[in-house]
């Protein structure tokens, strides 16, 4: 199975400084839900595993996320795109659950859902504790340059000499960036291993 994991906020819509707490606030990113279409095209099912600690903070409820979600998947149906699942952590930071990215469980949940190993599997998003949490579940770390990482562009610079571990420190070893879902698309569809769009971090 060809399994991709994505976060949301920042990566297929644009982030907010508070929370996206209703449909009329949720706006895709310019060519996120064309990639996931050209994605999916070549069989790639796309998850979400989204932070959505609003619902612990009790600032929106499940009416409203799932009001948000069925937004989301008009749009995507609308250019021929689908996202297979959406699986989400609904809790406040004090409430210590093991759901909450950073930590790995949403994606050991995808696991299970899927019936796969998740090594090897590509996960990407813009906020570091995404990728963080995909690779403690094993998976193939990718960040991109949007919402919540947006602002190092400028310091990084796609495909210049720069020391990314250093700049970067916390991102897991191998992390690969992207400027943005197109982008990712783009070298997971060419499966080129170098590609000129983006830089490793070692």
């Amino acid at each position: 199975m060809k399994l991709l994991i994505l976060d949301r906020d920042g990566t297929l819509n644009r982030s907010r400084e508070d929370y996206v707490a209703s449909p009329e606030e949720w706006e895709p990113l310019p060519g996120a839900l064309e990639a996931v279409a050209r994605l999916n095209q070549e069989g790639w099912r796309v998850v979400l595993a989204t932070n959505q600690s609003g619902i612990g903070r009790g600032l929106f409820d499940m009416a409203a996320l799932n009001a948000i979600h069925a937004k989301m998947n008009r749009a995507l149906a609308a250019v021929g795109g689908r996202i297979e699942a959406v699986f989400f952590c609904p809790h406040a930071p004090e409430d210590a659950c093991a759901c909450r990215k950073p930590a790995p469980g949403l994606f050991e949940q995808i696991g299970q859902r899927f019936g796969v190993a998740l090594n090897g599997v590509p996960v990407t998003g813009n906020a570091v504790r995404h990728v963080q949490a995909g690779a403690a579940a094993g998976c193939q770390p990718h960040l991109l340059l949007t919402g919540k990482s947006e602002h190092l562009r400028e310091q990084i610079g796609l495909g210049a000499d720069a020391d990314l571990a250093a700049l970067l420190p916390e991102l897991p070893t191998g992390t690969r960036l992207h400027a943005d879902l197109a982008a990712f698309a783009d070298w997971l569809l060419a499966q080129d291993s170098t590609p000129a769009n983006s830089s490793v971090v070692h």
